[in-house]
């Protein structure tokens, strides 16, 4: 049966669910599971555009898609292009907005847009390669020749040469929280849903984290272990929301002492002054203070758990966001 056989494909979805998948590793295992899969790739971009470089969609031969690489505008096209490219076994440079030459498809942002399609060979060690990498919090690239779509995964961020496009997997956001407060719960439930790993701390703790919660790790041991045990790179934040100055001192000073790219603790704006103070006793300084939230989150008039966590995690997707500007 080909894959272009539309009476087998399944209808375009009503909803743009596929656009809520921002992990493709578990879709590219399942497709590779059930048969062929292509990968497409955002590779250049003029003038705005809702997504980034590198945002990749994922295309079942059988038409299942996950992913998007642009605001809703080009995707039922691209995963037809995609049904193209695996009957064909080429790969496909697409190329939609303005001065394309597809007047059929424009970008309601004005902008134009680059898409490579290829069907992923060897897709399970595609995932694997960086699945390892996102374990142990590798940055690593992905070179793809623009001929035959073979790939390569190499360490660190790395420029393509002529001939290859380039995409740069880091590892996923985590924030570590150190409390055992509703905010703190609010922030471990919430934080998958925008991608962000969680390490929860509760010093003397219960010896399992709450019921229907899956933080990628859970310490309840005395805070001076659990700090020592953590490990800070700069894909990670810490916030401190234990309302205990002792704890929060202490989170803050070790945090801050590590490559931790934002800190938070949470409390009140009257008592800003005097933490600082405290902090500067254990020898911390402005140029510190820099990646220092106080109080923790952003200021958007939140007071409920929920509220108060979604504004933690908006910073720190904004810092993160800001450095990367």
């Amino acid at each position: 049966m080909s894959a272009l056989d539309e009476s087998v494909a399944p209808a375009w979805p009503a909803w743009p669910e596929y656009a809520l998948v921002e992990d493709l590793l578990p879709v590219l295992r399942a497709y590779a599971h059930d048969g062929r899969v292509a990968l497409a790739t955002l590779v250049t971009i003029a003038g705005p555009s809702p997504r980034p470089l590198g945002s990749e969609m994922a295309i079942a031969a059988d038409g299942r898609v996950a992913g998007y690489v642009s605001g809703g505008c080009v995707e039922a096209a691209v995963a037809h292009e995609a049904a193209m490219v695996l009957a064909e076994g080429r790969p496909r440079l697409l190329d939609y907005g303005v001065g394309s030459p597809v007047v059929d498809i424009q970008l309601t942002c004005g902008g134009r847009i680059g898409i490579f399609v290829r069907e992923l060979r060897e897709p399970s060690a595609y995932a694997q390669a960086l699945a390892v990498a996102r374990r142990e919090r590798r940055t690593v690239t992905v070179l793809t020749d623009a001929a035959t779509g073979e790939w390569r995964v190499v360490d660190g961020e790395q420029r393509a040469a002529e001939g290859e496009y380039a995409t740069v997997h880091a590892p996923p956001l985590r924030l570590v929280v150190v409390g055992g407060d509703p905010v703190s719960l609010a922030v471990a439930k919430l934080a998958p849903v925008v991608g962000v790993e969680v390490v929860m701390l509760r010093p003397h703790g219960p010896m399992h984290p709450p019921e229907g919660v899956k933080p990628l790790a859970y310490d309840p041991r005395s805070l001076a272990v659990s700090l020592s045990a953590l490990s800070l790179d700069d894909r990670t934040a810490v916030y401190s929301l234990s309302h205990d100055a002792d704890v929060d001192d202490a989170v803050a000073t070790h945090a801050l002492g590590s490559a931790a790219f934002a800190v938070g603790i949470l409390g009140s704006r009257n008592k800003i002054g005097a933490r600082l103070q405290r902090l500067r006793d254990h020898g911390l300084d402005d140029e510190d203070f820099a990646r220092l939230h106080l109080p923790a989150g952003l200021p958007i008039g939140a007071q409920t758990p929920h509220g108060i966590a979604l504004s933690i995690l908006a910073q720190v997707c904004q810092r993160d966001r800001a450095r990367q500007a």
